[in-house]
């Protein structure tokens, strides 16, 4: 059951999301229903895409902590385009390209200049920020045209354009990091940089897509918060960036690099979004949001932290085991890896291996 958790760690976030629902059925049988499942997805649309842009950039060992205020960057430039009178889908275009061009900048800060990308996205969410303000004067953004609220309105089967969207999203980039060499290239990229580069992989370019995909996913974000609202506020995507990280890492995306898939990251951001929707139906004060998704965090991260120990004294002792005898061997599996050595010594002096 732990290797299969280890291998699979989509299976922790996915049993996570069972288990509350479970608990909310305890609670309120109404609250088990198809309604509400969908009215998480609706809630969880803006963070899915951005944990989706996450993932990939936490693939190659990098972060960006700078996706929240490209979310907000992008959501005023749509914001103001609208206003001045452009079409909606100049608009739309326009903002794809602000995003891409802040995810590009980001990359290229982090794959061409050597900057930490921790160091270097640290500085552009201050940069993004402050032209959000200048861009606005610290004013709401209100009066967007009515269209917008269609792309978040039930459509076919109740799910809104940008729900069809998001699950399109997600397909294309699950076949492209499992079906493809250049998706596979994000994984090498993350695993072992330097033996990418032997391999001929393109490292360089690979770390600049991953930003710009990130980029693109938060003008997404933005485009997504101002059709659901309705108006731009001057905060828009404070916070968001944490919350992105964070459902990748409930979602079994390694901080490490070269771990875990778009689909973990997707599940990760409804866990989080169903944390918050369930403290809405249970009528707690907001302000407890925050703590208990925290609380949640570093218990998932907690039990991930045991179960990667495990599974590291589980490989210590089957790679001991093979240079001990058949009864010796079977002892040692019952123990700790400290165990298994103090045996593979104990063995040693015996004369017992080679």
């Amino acid at each position: 059951m732990r290797k299969l958790l280890q291998n699979n760690r989509e299976l922790t976030a996915l049993l996570a999301i069972m288990a509350l629902f479970v608990l909310l059925g305890a609670l309120d049988r109404s609250y088990i229903s198809l309604q509400t499942l969908a009215m998480i997805f609706s809630s969880a649309q803006i963070l899915m895409l951005l944990a989706m842009g996450a993932a990939l950039v936490m693939l190659t060992r990098n972060i960006d902590v700078s996706v929240g205020s490209t979310t907000g960057l992008c959501a005023v430039a749509l914001g103001l385009l609208l206003n001045a009178g452009w079409g909606m889908t100049a608009a739309i275009l326009a903002t794809l390209l602000v995003g891409g061009m802040a995810g590009l900048f980001n990359g290229v800060l982090v794959a061409w200049l050597r900057i930490p990308a921790i160091v270097a996205t640290l500085g552009t969410l201050g940069l993004y920020r402050g032209l959000m303000l200048l861009l606005t004067g610290g004013k709401w953004i209100e009066g967007l045209p009515t269209g917008l609220k269609s792309f978040s309105s039930p459509a076919w089967l109740g799910i809104s354009p940008i729900g069809w969207l998001v699950m399109a999203l997600l397909v294309g980039l699950f076949w492209l990091c499992g079906r493809t060499a250049f998706g596979r290239g994000f994984y090498a990229v993350g695993d072992n940089l330097q033996g990418a580069r032997q391999l001929g992989v393109p490292v360089d370019t690979l770390r600049i897509a991953a930003f710009m995909v990130n980029g693109l996913m938060a003008a997404l974000a933005g485009i997504v918060f101002a059709s659901q609202i309705g108006f731009v506020p001057n905060q828009t995507g404070s916070g968001l960036e944490m919350k992105a990280i964070a459902a990748c890492v409930l979602g079994g995306v390694s901080l490490l690099g070269g771990t875990g898939t778009v689909a973990g990251a997707i599940l990760g951001a409804y866990f989080l979004t169903q944390i918050d929707s369930v403290l809405v139906l249970l009528r707690l004060p907001a302000w407890w949001n925050d703590f208990i998704a925290g609380l949640v965090l570093l218990g998932v991260l907690i039990f991930d932290g045991r179960l990667r120990r495990a599974l590291e004294q589980s490989r210590r002792r089957q790679k001991y085991a093979r240079f001990l005898p058949a009864p010796v061997a079977a002892k040692g599996r019952k123990k700790s890896s400290d165990g298994a050595r103090r045996t593979t010594l104990g063995a040693d002096k015996k004369g017992g291996v080679a």
